[in-house]
C-alpha cells in the first residue's frame, strides 16, 4: 500500500509542479514522496503551487500516521508485557485489574486477592 501511495503521490507532484519547478521527471516526484512520506524532509524539492502544497500536506499528515500508529502500538504492547503478572489477577469482587507485582488485597476494595492455599504434609 506504501509502494503505491509513494508512486501515485509522486506522479502527482510531477504534474502539478512540472519541471519548471524542480520535479523533472516522475522517478524525482517519487523521491520526493518518499523523502515527504518518511519525514525526513531534505529540502532540495519543495512544492511551489498552492496544489502541490496542499499534496505535499497530506502526505506528512500520512507520513506521521505511518510512523506513529505502529509506534504507539508497539508501546503499549510493551507496556502490556512489562506490567506482567499484574494484568493477569482481576479482583473477584470489583474486577479492578493492574494491581501491584505481588500485591495480596485490591486497591479499590480491599478484599483477598487470591486464595490462601492451604498445604497438607
Amino acid at each position: 500500500m506504501q509502494v503505491r501511495a509513494i508512486s501515485i503521490a509522486g506522479r502527482y507532484m510531477y504534474v502539478i509542479e512540472g519541471p519548471e519547478h524542480g520535479f523533472t521527471s516522475i522517478p524525482k516526484g517519487i523521491y520526493w514522496a518518499i523523502v515527504t512520506l518518511t519525514t525526513v524532509g531534505f529540502g532540495d524539492i519543495v512544492p511551489k503551487t498552492p496544489v502541490g502544497q496542499m499534496l505535499s500536506s497530506l502526505v506528512m499528515i500520512i507520513g506521521y500516521s505511518i510512523i506513529a500508529v505502529p509506534t504507539g502500538i508497539f508501546t503499549a504492547e510493551l507496556a502490556n508485557a512489562m506490567r506482567g503478572e499484574q494484568l493477569k489477577h482481576d479482583c473477584p469482587v470489583c474486577s479492578k485489574n493492574f494491581h501491584e507485582h505481588g500485591a495480596a488485597f485490591c486497591s479499590r476494595c480491599g478484599n483477598q486477592l487470591f486464595a490462601k492455599v492451604e498445604h497438607k504434609a
